[in-house]
């Protein structure tokens, strides 16, 4: 449910391993799958992979498993429109974006939603055409179906571990993003080149050190390690646009409101001072708005 980037991947690695998917998402990336199949384009192989697709909530109508990949933003709506479709014994899991789509989805259906950590840099190169840049490995929360699907996944060669602290990791992948996103989407440029300027890593520093403050005022124990973590991503991923640069080029809503947003939100809350967050959060706003 919300064949973007991220769900058409995962969608096309459990398809590739004989699993039967249906991808729901935009008319036009919806058409291009049905006439050509999805092409799933790796640095180890290039396919056209044949699946459904339709732009229909009610084609989740049977399914087992539902990967729920929408915009932050649209977690609720999409919820909405998804939960007349669902079996009563179906799995949902969350690929999103955010701390907090789990539990807002949750309260949306009232049942159990798997909350997941997504580690993969991906593009949409066109109307069904998915660009995978690198890595791809998985963090289920534990629910009633996690086993199964991790086992799922890890049978489609997609890695995949099971947390008891799912929510720390969702934090930490939160700090990455609010290092990353925003500056990559107010100058278009990649994750590689942003870190070769000189004053660069030392914004994203600052961004870091407010995002832990406010995580440690709220309660969260977030990983050891992720200023590190920041560091190398530019190592690991050099050619990756963040998906709020992506949005933003095509003219689309970020998810801004989602990433350096909660931070802000949070900060004032609890009386966390966060001026570099705000700073990202205001740019890509204005941006938003051209």
């Amino acid at each position: 449910m919300g064949a973007g980037a991220v769900g058409c991947y995962y969608g096309a690695m459990l398809a590739r391993a004989g699993r039967e998917v249906t991808l729901i998402g935009r008319p036009r990336h919806v058409d291009a799958v049905k006439r050509s199949g999805l092409r799933l384009q790796t640095a180890s192989f290039d396919e056209r992979i044949e699946l459904k697709a339709e732009s229909d909530p009610s084609a989740a109508r049977g399914a087992q498993l539902v990967l729920f990949s929408v915009k932050s933003p649209d977690t609720e709506a999409a919820g909405q429109a998804l939960a007349p479709y669902l079996e009563r014994d179906a799995a949902i899991l969350t690929l999103q974006n955010g701390v907090d789509n789990a539990e807002r989805l949750a309260a949306t259906l009232g049942r159990e939603v798997i909350p997941a950590v997504v580690y993969v840099a991906v593009e949409m190169a066109g109307e069904g055409h998915v660009r995978h840049h690198g890595r791809g490995e998985l963090l289920i929360g534990r629910g009633a179906a996690s086993e199964a699907i991790a086992a799922a996944f890890a049978a489609a060669g997609v890695p995949a571990e099971i947390s008891d602290d799912v929510g720390g990791a969702l934090w930490a992948k939160l700090i990455v993003n609010c290092a990353y996103n925003a500056l990559s989407a107010v100058t278009q440029l990649p994750y590689g080149r942003l870190a070769q300027d000189h004053d660069v890593p030392a914004v994203m520093r600052d961004v870091v050190d407010e995002c832990l403050a406010v995580a440690l005022a709220s309660g969260v124990q977030v990983p050891d390690g992720v200023q590190e973590t920041v560091r190398r991503l530019a190592q690991s991923m050099p050619a990756q646009l963040s998906s709020t640069a992506q949005d933003l080029a095509r003219g689309k809503k970020t998810e801004i409101d989602h990433l350096n947003g909660v931070v802000v939100r949070k900060g004032k809350a609890l009386g966390v001072r966060t001026p570099v967050n705000r700073t990202l959060l205001a740019l890509v706003k204005l941006l938003e708005g051209k």
